[in-house]
């Protein structure tokens, strides 16, 4: 093969797919970085003499560590446990809000609607010391359920904002004709309305879980102990101290602490292009 049709093997085959090849590293490689370095002893990743983008000796020394040495078990159950309660009661109330705000006509729907965008474009710094002395007051500050209770202040409006856009583009006529055959409005939404909008609910119950699941500054302030403790906050307050930070044990954390993101997101975002298709289908 001589070089002009090497030039031409490129443009024609390599070129078009050229930007999406360094997207693809720039997305990738810091979680091959986290993965690699999660294998390295920590003589191996300040060793700058080799080769830092491999691993010399493989070693599963920096997982043993976290289930040794600290509580890495309980941090995960912890952050499961709120993740998950706070996406399902989130998407329960967003449901009904996202609806209400895309289907019924009443005075000040849309003064609502703008409310709730608000209040998620509001900083979480600025209702930081509000929510503490509400948890204060109620007994909660330092507990697990103090999470539970904060977390859905930011994710019930990102939802519910989400859904209403959502629930405007699902067809009205099904759920009329339900209504005309006797169906109340409520059972017209749960039977007709509800099952059309599983795709919009998993994008936003995907958004939710991952929001809770990485939310750091209110985990940080508002629990404390180790057996409350999330993920996110066990691995920076245990594996990261003043100028030292055990790099070896923090990737392998933090790579462990990846999967149940990446299961979600691989999981939902199959029934997401299936429930597409499905609807697109049927008609």
């Amino acid at each position: 093969m001589n070089q002009s049709q090497l030039r031409r093997f490129f443009s024609a085959l390599m070129l078009p797919y050229l930007p999406l090849i360094l997207v693809l590293f720039v997305l990738l490689f810091p979680f091959y970085w986290m993965i690699i370095t999660s294998f390295k002893g920590l003589g191996e990743i300040f060793d700058y003499t080799n080769n830092p983008l491999w691993v010399r000796a493989p070693s599963l020394d920096n997982y043993v560590f976290l289930f040794e040495r600290v509580e890495f078990g309980q941090w995960a159950i912890n952050s499961i446990v709120v993740a998950v309660i706070t996406t399902v009661f989130s998407l329960f109330v967003s449901i009904a809000a996202g609806y209400a705000l895309a289907r019924l006509r009443f005075r000040g729907v849309t003064t609502f609607g703008l409310a709730i965008f608000i209040t998620y474009l509001v900083p979480r710094t600025v209702i930081f010391i509000p929510l503490a002395q509400v948890l204060v007051q109620i007994g909660l500050l330092g507990e697990l359920a103090a999470l539970i209770l904060v977390y859905p202040t930011f994710l019930i409006p990102f939802c519910t904002w989400l859904l209403t856009g959502y629930f405007r583009t699902v067809p009205v006529e099904p759920e009329e004709c339900a209504m005309i055959d006797g169906c109340s409005r409520v059972g017209a939404a749960v039977r007709i309305t509800l099952p059309m909008a599983v795709p919009g609910v998993l994008t936003a119950g995907i958004f939710a879980f991952t929001l809770s699941w990485n939310e750091l500054l209110y985990a940080l302030a508002y629990v404390g102990g180790e057996a409350t403790k999330t993920l996110p906050v066990g691995l920076i307050n245990s594996l990261a101290q003043r100028d030292f930070f055990n790099w070896g044990p923090l990737m392998a954390g933090a790579t462990l602490g990846s999967i149940p993101v990446v299961i979600v997101y691989f999981y939902f975002m199959d029934l997401y292009v299936t429930g597409l298709t499905a609807g697109a289908v049927k008609g």
